[in-house]
């Protein structure tokens, strides 16, 4: 046997003994919500802040697998109806709803917690899920400039597959997924944070610009997990506590739709114990969720396997998580992919705009599903909710960034082809 083949060998040895450890698990229940109750009232303790002082209800030794349950990422807020206006008066002071903090035991800060998505999916007793456009006064969107008023999609669960009473004539697998998922930060770089988005504000606020560039601390609508809500800890906390609404260097709020089942994700540790905390399940979600509720939302479970990397933030080199997508994903064979350039609606040139260029992407699918019978909203709920890929497909020709959009054709129940639009036609 060459030197090469035996190398291999030996490679896929160690890869498949790693694998076996894990490959007849199952995941003992660890954290359950109870869907009948406000996330105040849950038998478990849940948060919707990150500071480093809100205290693990649990903790897991490495190598453990277990299952934890989320509440849907407003806790309750959004009903099964046909009317759109609890999206419209949601108060977003309690978002995102969190369980955990979860302590891995030995995990110190400059490791890396290594978190394999086993399984991920609805929970049983509650097989639907929403997609909203919020109002423009109340959280807007990617598009709101253009869509300011609430409209809610109600999607129902067959196995793998969506359909919604809202927007006929669409059926899709779903890519199901943590929305968020992080560590806890550490104080120092929780003051980080804190620091830089209030320059941002400050900074925003000095142009006179009206659109809302990040969320402070707010002690508002905050629960802290175990936190004696009448300590002098609680009021520090929520006063100090960063909003779950971005992605940050922990991970947080990143909304990868390919972070399913079979993924693999390294987490900074920043804390003893890691203290990680995951929440706001997605069925599926197109990439940008540009409704920004825009995913469609549930309540769900996540299977995990749980590893620690000593050293790894320096042996990775690492400042944000990093992640190996799992082999489940939907597969479409026929799709139409729109372009957009850094130029606005208004023909203004942009040098070299990503976000401009995926929202000329965004408009171009949205006016072209008109053509088909959906309204403008029901096109950007679509777009948000399905398995779109969006891309940067071109950064460094000036002045114009290119990014697409790329939608499967095959989701539809009826040919959306170019040549289907009556007038299109070849002759």
């Amino acid at each position: 046997m060459s030197l090469f083949l035996r190398s291999i060998k030996n490679v896929k040895k160690l890869h498949f003994r790693s694998i076996a450890t894990n490959s007849s698990y199952a995941a003992k229940p660890l954290l359950t919500v109870d869907l009948t109750k406000p996330p105040f009232e849950q038998p478990i303790p849940l948060h919707n802040r990150w500071h480093p002082d809100i205290p693990p209800i649990v903790s897991v030794k490495p190598g453990e697998i277990f299952r934890v349950e989320c509440v849907d990422w407003t806790g309750g807020q959004i009903q099964n109806s046909d009317i759109a206006d609890d999206v419209k008066n949601v108060d977003l002071t309690q978002i995102h709803y969190l369980t955990g903090p979860i302590e891995v035991n030995g995990a110190k800060p400059g490791d890396v917690l290594i978190v394999d998505i086993l399984d991920v999916g609805p929970l049983a007793r509650c097989m639907w899920g929403f997609t909203g456009i919020f109002d423009h006064a109340n959280g807007g969107g990617f598009l709101t400039d253009y869509y300011k008023e609430a409209r809610k999609a109600i999607w129902d669960f067959s196995g793998i597959y969506a359909t919604s009473r809202h927007i006929e004539g669409v059926r899709f697998a779903g890519l199901t997924h943590p929305g968020l998922i992080g560590c806890a930060p550490s104080q120092k770089l929780l003051d980080q944070w804190n620091r830089r988005e209030q320059e941002l504000i400050s900074s925003h606020q000095c142009k006179n610009k009206s659109h809302i560039v990040a969320q402070p601390p707010q002690e508002k609508g905050s629960l802290l997990g175990t936190i004696d809500r009448q300590s002098s800890l609680w009021k520090r906390v929520a006063n100090e506590g960063a909003r779950t609404i971005p992605p940050r260097e922990h991970g947080g709020n990143c909304d990868i739709k390919n972070i399913s089942r079979g993924s693999k994700i390294y987490f900074p540790v920043y804390v003893d114990g890691a203290r990680l905390s995951v929440g706001d399940i997605h069925f599926s979600q197109g990439d940008g969720e540009i409704s920004f509720c825009g995913a469609i939302e549930m309540s769900g479970y996540v299977d995990m396997h749980i590893q620690v990397m000593k050293d790894g933030m320096n042996k990775l080199k690492m400042k944000n998580p990093l992640f190996q997508p799992g082999p489940v994903e939907p597969r479409y064979s026929k799709c139409v992919t729109f372009q957009g350039i850094s130029v606005d609606d208004n023909g203004k040139q942009y040098f070299l705009d990503a976000n401009v260029a995926y929202m000329q992407a965004c408009l171009s699918a949205i006016r072209y599903l008109t053509r088909f019978g959906y309204t403008e909203e029901q096109a950007y709920l679509i777009l948000s909710a399905a398995p779109i890929e969006g891309r940067i497909s071109s950064i460094v020709d000036i002045p114009n960034a290119c990014c697409t959009l790329t939608l499967p054709t095959d989701i539809f129940s009826f040919d959306i082809q170019p040549e289907a639009i009556p007038e299109t036609k070849a002759r």
